[in-house]
Formats: structure tokens, C-alpha cells, sequence
């Protein structure tokens, strides 16, 4: 215990010495109740402070007017004394010692800027505007600027804001706990934008905490560093109301929609092996992605994460866009600038589990407050990371008002939710005995589908040109059907099936796929049973799998042209399109998040052909109706030859109410095949749009010269006889008695 400067008996205070002694030692319960003016016997108002290091203080108004000297009581810096006020109002201190002056604005002066509807709905869990209460936020307070913290630590017996402004001092800055719910606040009028800050935090049992990072902090320090960091309104001028309007007004299953899939810290390096900033990634990336003709840009997460090699899977800061690119402000500026351009913009989320760094949510007021108690509920055994306990109406609005902020603040298109299946399974990854069943016995995860379902729910409530998209990797029913009609409520869903059936497929030699006729003819089952994304993905091209080019079978000429026919196959059947960086020049690398793409590939002819491939198959995609308006429902979809199994041949039709329809054929064995016969369903010319084997793709030329005629026989069936090249995906569009008859096919 300190000394007291004064002797008690001739300057006696009006507190007990265990206050001041509490107030000094940072375990006083409501310092609120001690600190700043209040009533003085006898009348009239006296006012208290805490500062280290003063030796005298005189009190002031705002404007600069004396109104009183303080008594030190304690060496540690506790002051007292009577001001000549006649009410209540914020005050400064003039502190002093050898070494100076400085001024103090009073914190402990200022009431509660929450207030009892806040404290109703997130009691409830329904309070959708967490994101401008909780945290830290600017704002003027009785006329005062400052910043307001706000912070949910329900079981801690004090919480502290320490930062650049303190000293990392817990003693100075103590919050006022709202005691019905837990969340502790104060408004700092001393505190501007870009202060580093945390949390000091006693537990239940009076235990210190590890500083924590701020769970709504908006603004983060640069990893190593993990402090949050004080953060201006994002002040932009919009300007991509066109861009939102056109996907507010849209049926999103039947618009074009091909998603290029982005680690935004190794898409491209800048000069010296640094993170391209934000508005350089727009100088690049947007032009880029406009050019090869995609429709979305889909970052891998960008929330604050303090270790590169979880690519952003495990996020400590899940309001706050990572320092690694540059300020908040940089991100508005790409999407904006990405809008601009016709180009959508979608955050790869992560609501399924958080890591367990000293400076996160894991036991943050020292209690399981985020996470589950139980490590059968709470811990994660594939990732050694926390599991979100969705039950806890604080910690569902946590996630679902972050699902809101990325759209509303930053106009993002759409959410990618990273493993939903982890989320919907108590058992996910678990044996027997080592989870808890939900109350009707079953492994569902009940809390898990309700957060699911409200967050879709609230989400295109009040964004409706958003797209969520689930990645859930099991027969779930109804992942992608309205809530109203018993689904969980995404807009689409990964069809992991498609990927892993394909690939496996295409990895065989040509002269065994006959025998495994069914791995692409199976999806057709249940194509249409959910709005499917097909993902070419960064999970297929890390931990040891190699690059999509590298598992392709055959020698390099046969890997090229089983790559381009995939992709033609890809791209005509039904589904919205996904491919991850690197894989539409045919990188042979695996990909890496420490260094850039392998871009001194395309000087090379066969990278640039599949470069130019990928860049006409999304043009032929996006202009033909037929080839995406009915992604999603089954009469845009016709088998023609489903069983030549011996050639390994497939065709189909896709079509769209009104539109010529088109016609897609793979030969998935290098065999030229000419005079090969298609079912079509209308006689006359068909124009050849697009050739995978084309010479300007790296193929070896061979196709149709533009065009196919199919003719109708005896029995009045209608076929064509056409050129199949090796290894190769051709795609036919029928000509209407008004086109030109003589109009080119652009692929040849």
C-alpha cells in the first residue's frame, strides 16, 4: 500500500481509505462512483482524479476557467478537493510535477453514452447496429470529441482500456460495467484516431487476464504487433449505386456469375517483395479481372489474422480488414473501384471457429465467453482452434451483426462461408464419446442452423443484391432454399462433389476413364437440388496436391489439352464458375502464400493459350443466356449422349427460355474423331463458338470450319456429324433463320 501524502485527521477525505486504496490498485467495482464530481457534505461539488506522476492538480472548465486545487491523498496520484461549481459538467485537470504540465480531460465526468434499448436487444439478441455501439467509435459526448469503448465481459470483476494514451496504464481508464448485460463502457476525450490499444482485464476470481484485442476493434496493428487500433468513420463517397441497383433487381441464379478466387497477399508481390496495398491490388487486380472477363473477385479471409500461414482461416480481429494491405479506407476504395468496373466483390468468411492466441476470444473475461466450456462443444480437433457457442445471444449477435457490417460499411457483394459442414455436425471430426448430442439425441448442431438461418435471413433483408454462399461438403438438405421454406437460407452452395468427381476423373489415363464413365455423369443426379457454385479452389492446390495443370494425366501436350477441355466442360455445365489465381494461366507450381504468381509463365505459348482460353470461355459464358440463366434449374439442362463410355464422350444441351440454345461436347481421349454423330434437336446450321483445341488456345487446330449442319433422317430424329478434336471440349449454338449465314465462329 502506498502512503497518504496528507495526514487523514487534519485533511480528512470523504471516502473511506479503502476506496482510494481500491481506485489505486485497479480493483475498485464501480469507479464511476468514486472518480469525478460529486456531492460534497455540506453542499456544493468537490471533484476526484487519479493521475500517476502529478504532484499538484488544479481543476478546469473546458474553456480554460479555474475552479478549483486539488489535495494529493496518495503518492500514486489520487487528488481530492472542492471545485467552485454550481452543477454538474465536464471538467479538466491541469496536472504538474518537476518535469512539467500536462492537461487531463475527465472521463469519470461523462455519463453512459449506451442506453436501456441498447441493453434491451442485445439481452434479446436482436440488436442488428452492434458494429456502432461496440468497440471503439468516435463521437461527441456533452460536446466533448473523444472516443467511446465499449466492450462484453460479463464475469469480469474490472475491465480497463489501456493504449498509446495511457501508458498502458490500468489503473487510469477503468469502464463502467451495465450490469444487465455485462458489457463494461467509457467515453476517453482524450483519445484520437490511430491509437494502439487493449483491454486489461480481471477475471472472475481476480485473476489478470493477457491484454485482449478489441472483438469489434475496426482497425488492427500490423502482425506481428496485435494491438487494435482507433479508427475513423469510413468517409467515402460511394459511387457504385448502378453496380448495387443492377444486383438488387436481379434473379442472382440466372445472371452469369464466374468468381476469380484471390489470396491477396500473393496474387502479386510489389517490387521489393512487399504486400501490394489495397489501392495498388485496384491498379492491377480490377483491370485485370475485367479483362479476362469474371464477374467477381472472391478474397480468401481479409479479417485481421496474426499468422500468415493460415491464409487468413484463423481471424483474431473479425471487424477489422488486416493491416498487411494498408488502412480500412484502401478497402472501400477497391470495392468501390471494383463496382465501377462491373466487378463484384465477395469476403471468404470465417463464423465456424476462432484460434486460441493469448490475445483473442478464447476465454477472454477468463471464463468461456465466446467458446464453449466443455472442450466436446467448444474445441476444434482438426484445428486447434475454438468453437463459436451460437447458443449465447451475445456471441449470435457478434457474428451476425459482422455479417452486416462487411456489407453495409464496405458494399461487399457477397459472403463465401468457410466450413459450414463443421458448423451443422455436433460429431464433425469426432468419435464416439467425444460429443454432446442436441436435446433430441441427433448430431445436428440446432444453434448452428438457427444462426445460419438468421444471418441469411437478416443479410438479404437488408442488402438484397448480396450473395451468400455456403461451402458445406455433405448432403445437408436445403442449404440453398429460403428459410421460409425450411433451408438454411444461401443464395448458393459449393458443389464439392462436381470438383472431387472431376478431378479424379481427369487424373486417370485416358485409356482407364471408360471404366469410370459415371464420375461426370453422376452430378447430374442432383445438380439442380441445390444453386451450385462450381469450385476450382485454393484447397486443390496446397498441401501436397499440386497445381490443376500437374494432376492432369498424360505428357505435357496431353496435360494442356485435358486442362482446356476441363475447363470447357466446366464451363458449359450448369453451375456458377469458380477458379483460384494462377489456375487460368496453368501455373505448374503449387500455390504458396509466400511469394507471387508465376507470371513470367505467359511468355510461354501453351500458358498463354489457356490464359486466352479462360478469358473467351467467360465472354462466350456471360454473352449466351443459354450457358447461364438456368445454372440452377433443370430445364436449362439436357443430356444428348450420356453413355459413349467406350470414347469417352459427352454432350449436352443448355438452354434458356428465348435464347439459341447451345450445344457442348467433350472428347476426354486423345483420339480425332471425325465424323462423330450428335443427337440435336433442331436441323440446320450450328455455329462453333468456342473449340478448346483451337490453335490460339495451344491445341493442334483441328474443329469444323465455323460450323456443323445436322440434318434429319429417315426416322425424323435430327444428328450432325462433326469433327471431335483430341482432348477437347467444342461448343455449338444453333443459328436462327435471322443470323447471318455466313458469320464466323469466333474460336476458330
Amino acid at each position: 500500500m502506498t502512503n497518504s501524502t496528507v495526514d487523514a485527521t487534519t485533511n480528512p477525505s470523504s471516502l473511506p481509505r479503502e476506496d482510494i486504496d481500491a481506485i489505486i490498485g485497479a480493483r475498485h467495482g464501480d469507479p464511476f462512483a468514486v472518480l469525478g464530481l460529486h456531492d460534497k457534505n455540506g453542499g456544493g461539488l468537490l471533484a476526484r482524479c487519479l493521475i500517476p506522476g502529478a504532484e499538484t492538480v488544479e481543476v478546469e472548465t473546458l474553456s480554460g476557467e479555474a475552479v478549483g486545487t486539488l489535495t494529493r491523498l496518495d503518492d500514486a496520484g489520487f487528488f481530492e478537493g472542492p471545485v467552485t461549481l454550481d452543477r454538474r459538467q465536464p471538467i479538466a485537470y491541469r496536472a504538474a510535477n518537476a518535469g512539467g504540465s500536462w492537461r487531463v480531460v475527465d472521463p469519470y465526468c461523462f455519463g453512459p453514452v449506451l442506453g436501456p434499448m441498447d441493453d434491451y436487444l442485445i439481452r434479446e439478441g436482436s440488436h442488428l447496429r452492434l458494429f456502432d455501439k461496440m468497440g471503439a467509435h468516435p463521437l461527441v459526448h456533452e460536446g466533448v470529441d473523444g472516443f467511446h469503448f465499449a466492450v462484453w465481459a460479463p464475469n469480469a470483476q474490472r475491465v480497463s482500456v489501456v493504449g498509446d494514451f495511457n501508458g498502458w496504464d490500468g489503473r487510469r481508464h477503468v469502464m463502467r460495467l451495465r450490469r444487465d448485460t455485462g458489457i463494461w463502457e467509457i467515453f476517453l476525450p482524450d483519445v484520437t484516431t490511430g491509437a494502439a490499444y487493449k483491454f486489461e482485464i480481471l477475471g472472475p476470481h481476480g485473476e489478470l487476464q493477457p491484454l485482449k484485442a478489441d472483438p469489434y476493434a475496426r482497425r488492427s496493428e500490423l502482425r506481428p504487433a496485435t494491438a487494435s487500433v482507433t479508427a475513423p468513420v469510413i468517409d467515402h463517397d460511394w459511387k457504385d449505386a448502378a453496380h448495387r441497383a443492377h444486383w438488387s433487381s436481379v434473379d442472382a441464379r440466372r445472371q452469369p456469375i464466374s468468381i476469380y478466387e484471390v489470396h491477396a497477399g500473393s496474387w502479386q508481390k510489389s517490387d521489393t517483395g512487399d504486400f501490394l496495398s489495397w489501392d495498388e491490388l485496384g491498379d492491377r487486380l480490377i483491370p485485370y479481372c475485367v479483362d479476362m472477363g469474371f464477374t467477381h473477385i472472391e478474397f480468401l479471409p481479409i479479417s485481421e489474422y496474426p499468422y500468415d500461414p493460415s491464409w487468413g482461416y484463423q481471424t483474431t480481429g473479425l471487424y477489422a480488414p488486416t493491416a498487411r494491405f494498408g488502412e480500412p479506407e484502401g478497402l472501400a476504395r477497391f470495392v468501390d473501384g471494383a463496382h465501377k468496373a462491373g466487378i463484384g466483390v465477395i469476403l471468404d468468411w470465417v463464423p465456424a471457429h476462432f484460434p486460441v492466441d493469448a490475445h483473442g476470444l478464447r476465454r477472454f473475461d477468463g471464463t468461456a465467453l465466446y467458446e464453449h466450456e466443455d472442450p466436446r462443444q467448444g474445441f476444434h480437433p482438426d484445428w486447434n482452434t475454438a468453437i463459436y457457442n451460437f447458443g449465447r445471444a451475445e456471441v449470435f449477435s457478434y457474428l451476425v451483426n459482422n455479417a452486416l457490417y462487411w456489407a453495409e460499411t464496405f458494399h461487399l457483394d457477397g459472403l463465401r462461408v468457410d466450413a459450414v459442414a463443421s458448423m451443422l455436425y455436433l460429431d464433425y471430426s469426432r468419435k464416439h464419446g467425444e460429443w454432446v448430442p442436441n436435446e433430441y439425441g441427433g448430431n445436428e448442431n440446432l444453434e448452428a442452423v438457427r444462426f445460419l438461418q438468421t444471418m441469411n435471413r437478416h443479410a438479404y433483408g437488408s442488402h438484397p443484391g448480396i450473395l451468400t454462399i455456403a461451402e458445406e461438403s455433405t448432403s445437408w438438405p436445403k442449404v440453398s432454399a429460403p428459410v421460409h421454406d425450411g433451408g438454411l437460407g444461401f443464395g448458393f452452395k459449393w458443389n464439392m462433389g462436381f470438383m472431387h468427381d472431376t478431378l479424379q476423373y481427369l487424373s486417370r489415363e485416358p485409356v482407364h476413364r471408360k471404366y469410370h464413365h459415371h464420375d461426370l455423369t453422376f452430378g447430374l443426379v442432383y445438380a439442380f437440388s441445390e444453386n451450385f457454385v462450381l469450385p476450382l479452389s485454393h484447397d486443390e492446390v496446397v498441401h501436397g496436391k499440386g497445381s490443376l495443370i500437374a494432376k492432369m494425366a498424360g505428357d505435357d501436350w496431353q496435360k494442356f489439352a485435358n486442362l482446356r477441355a476441363y475447363y470447357g466442360f466446366m464451363w458449359g455445365y450448369p453451375g456458377k464458375k469458380l477458379l483460384f489465381m494462377g489456375q487460368e494461366f496453368a501455373q505448374w507450381s503449387e500455390w504458396s502464400h509466400e511469394r507471387g504468381l508465376d507470371w513470367n509463365l505467359l511468355e510461354y505459348p501453351l500458358h498463354r493459350g489457356m490464359h486466352r482460353l479462360v478469358r473467351d470461355l467467360n465472354g462466350t459464358y456471360r454473352a449466351k443466356p443459354s450457358l447461364h440463366a438456368r445454372d440452377c434449374e433443370g430445364e436449362g439442362f439436357e443430356w444428348l449422349i450420356a453413355d459413349d463410355r467406350e470414347n469417352s464422350v459427352f454432350a449436352w444441351l443448355r438452354k434458356a427460355p428465348g435464347e439459341k440454345r447451345v450445344a457442348v461436347v467433350s472428347n476426354f481421349t486423345p483420339v480425332y474423331r471425325e465424323h462423330y454423330s450428335i443427337p440435336l434437336p433442331k436441323a440446320g446450321r450450328w455455329r462453333e463458338i468456342l473449340n478448346t483445341d483451337a490453335e490460339i488456345y495451344g491445341g493442334s487446330g483441328k474443329g469444323n470450319g465455323g460450323s456443323i449442319e445436322a440434318k434429319r433422317i429417315g426416322s425424323g430424329a435430327i444428328f450432325a456429324a462433326i469433327t471431335l478434336p483430341p482432348l477437347a471440349t467444342v461448343m455449338f449454338e444453333e443459328v436462327s433463320t435471322e443470323d447471318e449465314e455466313d458469320a464466323p465462329g469466333p474460336a476458330m
